[in-house]
């Protein structure tokens, strides 16, 4: 049936969401370009490789988890297998968050992680401590710094068992989508599907895509079958060139054994080539023993020795060296108490508002530390003088501490 030229409503979806519709059907179709079935054939990719290196990182993504969301978070799995588009979109529920880390580089192509709706507002309330939490910008803010802990992890994982050090991934992007509009590869590509306890007696689940490309990289890393050209080492070792030593080059027609002309000492060319008017090789300051280059008598053996610099460490403060400290006792110094430290995203930021709770890296009831201009000198613990605020130093910082500090060391 022809087309009147309408966009169905997907591609109004896809439209809005700011998805990628280019898997959708041309304009007016409502259905996709081509069918795609689950593969009929054996993946490119070894899943029995991919498998085993994703599921040895569950225990740290789960602490990352855990740790993101103040809840007792396990991931298990993953099961891996090769699917469609259709195929993988079959499992989904109506409604997902789909965030796109691409990998940028090292093993470079498709990386994207599918959460149920559900799913992600539980992480996200979690984090933000709401009940009923809608999925806002801030939301997938929250999300997206989630998937980036755990992209990190599974890359530091991954170099280590690769070798490959130039792994990448882009920012993670999460948006709240209809199933139909996600992006999601071309061809069979790798999906790795997790199960997901937050403690909150829901069964969760999370799913993790690799393309074509980067699944059968990454599967042939792990599994020792070749690395891409980003991990290869450089300079001539390594490279597979055969016969390209030094000794027993044996190049057929050159009349080189073992890499020296007949007629030379150990490399030495035949005496008095013509043309050369070099009797011997005998080249002013080039003598090579065993190369049939006579010795220069001129010259006699380099002394070689190796430089000796001193260690680099920072300098001692004896007794004597503070006779002068009066001329400095009425300088005045600022004086800070730090009570923690966090790291928002500009984003979150400008969404403060009164009522906000700000989370800081310091347990309840652990020291504050006590800084003079921005240089920590000592700790202590909030007390409370009359109606003010106080602090009771309960450690001080030893001297070489606070040098090695002031040294960057």
């Amino acid at each position: 049936m022809m087309s009147d030229g309408a966009l169905s409503q997907d591609e109004i979806d896809a439209l809005l969401s700011g998805v990628d519709s280019s898997s959708l059907s041309g304009l007016g179709g409502g259905a996709p370009a081509a069918t795609m079935t689950a593969p009929s054939a054996p993946p490119a990719f070894d899943v029995a490789a991919l498998k085993n290196f994703f599921a040895s990182t569950t225990n740290a993504l789960s602490a990352n988890l855990a740790a993101l969301t103040g809840a007792s978070a396990a991931l298990t799995g993953p099961q891996v297998s090769a699917s469609s588009r259709d195929s993988f979109l079959s499992q989904l529920p109506d409604m997902v968050t789909v965030i796109n880390a691409n990998y940028t580089s090292g093993f470079p192509g498709e990386h994207i992680f599918i959460l149920p709706e559900m799913t992600a507002k539980a992480i996200a309330g979690k984090m933000t401590q709401e009940d009923d939490i809608q999925l806002t910008d801030m939301a997938m803010s929250v999300i997206g710094e989630v998937v980036s802990q755990m992209v990190g992890t599974q890359i530091t994982s991954l170099t280590d068992k690769t070798g490959n050090k130039s792994i990448a991934a882009a920012s993670p992007n999460a948006a709240n989508v209809k199933k139909a509009v996600a992006a999601l590869p071309n061809g069979d590509f790798a999906v790795m599907d997790y199960k997901l306890d937050l403690g909150d007696g829901a069964a969760h689940q999370m799913w993790e895509i690799l393309g074509p490309a980067p699944a059968l990289d990454i599967s042939n890393g792990l599994s020792g079958k070749g690395q891409s050209a980003a991990a290869q080492p450089a300079g001539g070792q390594g490279m597979g060139m055969p016969n390209m030593g030094m000794q027993g080059m044996g190049m057929p027609g050159m009349g080189m054994q073992g890499m020296g002309m007949q007629g030379m000492g150990g490399m030495g060319m035949p005496m008095g080539m013509p043309g050369m008017q070099m009797p011997g090789m005998g080249m002013p300051g080039m003598g090579y023993p065993g190369m049939g280059m006579p010795m220069n008598p001129n010259l006699g053996p380099t002394n070689v020795q190796s430089v000796q610099f001193p260690n680099l460490m920072p300098p001692k403060l004896g007794p004597h060296e503070t006779g002068n400290i009066g001329l400095i006792m009425d300088v005045s110094m600022e004086m800070t108490v730090e009570l923690g430290r966090t790291r928002k995203l500009i984003k979150e930021i400008l969404g403060m508002g009164e009522g906000t709770i700000i989370e800081l890296d310091k347990l309840a009831g652990e020291p504050v530390d006590i800084l003079v201009n921005h240089k920590l000198i000592a700790k202590g613990e909030v007390v409370v003088i009359d109606e003010n605020f106080g602090v009771r130093v309960t450690e001080i910082v030893s001297p070489m501490e606070r040098i090695n500090d002031m040294y960057g060391a």
